[in-house]
């Protein structure tokens, strides 16, 4: 049996990208599941109670991966409070072997729609009207230095007739997500979400 990740995220935007983007990426053998939450103060203070109830029965190929914005946060405070909670679970964090990996904790630099920025060929897929020329322009040429993505993605798209009430996103982060290709992404903590996800999913099943 393969590993079966289960997938706790802020909210439902970041859920409608990983359910658009994982099946297309990870191998037929890997199985998982996305847990969202009621945004940020939410997340960190349910997620050490999920961990501890869930890691006391779930089998061993069971695999967790805590994914949360970095928005303002000092990213190493906010990835030691990540690791306290699987500690307290008495669940193994990141180490060199993926087969003793439990949980792994990654952040998002600086929020959902930076990783958008990171692969704009996949917005361009999603939303034919945007220009391709987007990504290139000096402030988006480094989609985690990118503050305030999701009102600068709103912004972007505007002009070309694209969420002129608003940016749904929800709605924009299904249909990226079925176009972003990791192999073409900008971003870095894009690529380190995915190195630790494909180390998970490498996952032997033994221990």
């Amino acid at each position: 049996m393969g590993p079966h990740l289960v997938i706790f995220v802020e909210e439902e935007s970041m859920e409608a990208f990983l359910n658009a983007l994982l099946p297309r990426i990870l191998p037929e053998t890997v199985t998982f599941e996305i847990g969202s939450f009621q945004g940020k103060l939410d997340l960190p203070s349910r997620v050490p109670d999920r961990l501890r109830g869930e890691s006391s029965w779930a089998p061993s190929e069971y695999r967790w991966i805590v994914l949360v914005d970095q928005d303002d946060d000092n990213c190493i405070e906010l990835k030691q409070r990540l690791e306290r909670a699987a500690t307290d679970a008495r669940l193994r964090l990141d180490t060199s072997n993926p087969n003793c990996r439990r949980v792994l904790n990654r952040i998002v630099v600086q929020e959902l729609e930076s990783w958008y920025f990171g692969d704009w060929q996949a917005v361009v897929a999603a939303y034919p009207r945007a220009s391709p020329e987007v990504a290139s322009r000096a402030r988006f040429r480094d989609p985690d230095r990118i503050r305030n993505a999701w009102e600068a993605f709103e912004a972007v798209m505007q002009p070309y007739g694209y969420f002129r009430n608003g940016l749904r996103k929800i709605e924009a982060a299904r249909a990226v997500g079925q176009h972003i290709l990791p192999e073409r992404s900008r971003s870095q903590s894009f690529h380190c979400f995915i190195n630790g996800l494909f180390d998970l999913a490498r996952y032997s099943g033994q221990g």
